[in-house]
């Protein structure tokens, strides 16, 4: 598969998971009853799930932004993280949260061949070059 059609995968990626963590960042910054309700069922009050939504919105910008994507989805990772913590500390399902964490970390292989090849360095050589 030639170098652009992988980085087109992975920013597709990318856009699939901007959308779901926009999503999640406006859940927070609303004030939806419900979406803060919940949040106070793990220990949240308004204004630290507020502060998490601020947080993982600054996050997704860094992301979708080329040349600091690096950096945004090192942010999401960790943020992420937080939230498998979270949901496995209540006896919550994480499924939502790990499936978002492997996209994400396929999408920075995609968007950033040299990070594949250095933890993977076998991969040089299935990928054609442009």
């Amino acid at each position: 598969m030639s170098q652009k059609k992988i980085r087109i995968i992975g920013w597709i990626i990318s856009v699939v998971l901007g959308l779901l963590f926009a999503f999640s960042a406006f859940m927070k910054l609303s004030p939806d009853e419900a979406a803060l309700a919940q949040a106070a069922l793990v220990g949240f009050d308004e204004g630290t799930y507020r502060l998490i939504g601020v947080i993982e919105l600054l996050s997704l910008i860094l992301f979708l932004i080329p040349r600091t994507g690096l950096l945004g989805a090192l942010l999401l990772i960790a943020y992420l993280g937080g939230a498998i913590a979270t949901h496995l500390q209540h006896q919550d399902p994480a499924t939502m949260a790990v499936a978002a964490q492997v996209l994400l970390w396929i999408a920075m292989a995609l968007r950033y061949p040299v990070l594949l090849h250095q933890l993977f360095p076998a991969t040089q050589r299935l990928i054609k070059h442009d």
